[in-house]
């Protein structure tokens, strides 16, 4: 399973959970703290919204602490709409176009297509997602 975190100029951070196993609200609020770290020097000090679904993980009271102590403003989500959160809507639907009818070999090579696949995407492509969010 991939967790991919993005802005509207790209990839921030991608996450991929080994097998047998399960996202906890302690796994994402130290993947909460990767984002922070990884997020573009000089960004930071103009505040951040936060934006994610309401999976029982993400609300954890674990994760909304790293969210709140990283400095990141959590934007609210409507329950029952995951068709929200731009990952579900755009990024996802697009990659998966674009791996259809693929055959792959292992995890390796699903993870290197699509990080591949991300990483040449130009920034207008992230900047478009963001910008759907309102239409939603």
């Amino acid at each position: 399973m991939a967790t991919v975190f993005w802005d509207a100029e790209g990839i921030v951070l991608i996450d991929y959970l080994e097998h047998d196993s399960i996202i906890t609200g302690i796994y994402y609020a130290e993947l909460t703290r990767k984002v922070r770290e990884a997020k573009r020097q000089g960004k930071l000090g103009h505040g951040m919204l936060f934006h994610q679904d309401n999976t029982p993980a993400h609300m954890s009271s674990q994760a909304l602490a790293a969210i709140r102590n990283v400095g990141f403003e959590l934007l609210p989500h409507p329950l029952y709409s995951s068709d929200l959160a731009p990952s579900d809507f755009y990024l996802f639907p697009k990659l998966k176009k674009f791996t259809k009818g693929r055959k792959f070999t292992d995890d390796k090579d699903v993870i290197c297509t699509a990080n591949g696949r991300l990483e040449d995407e130009h920034q207008k492509f992230f900047y478009n997602g963001i910008r759907a969010l309102e239409k939603r």
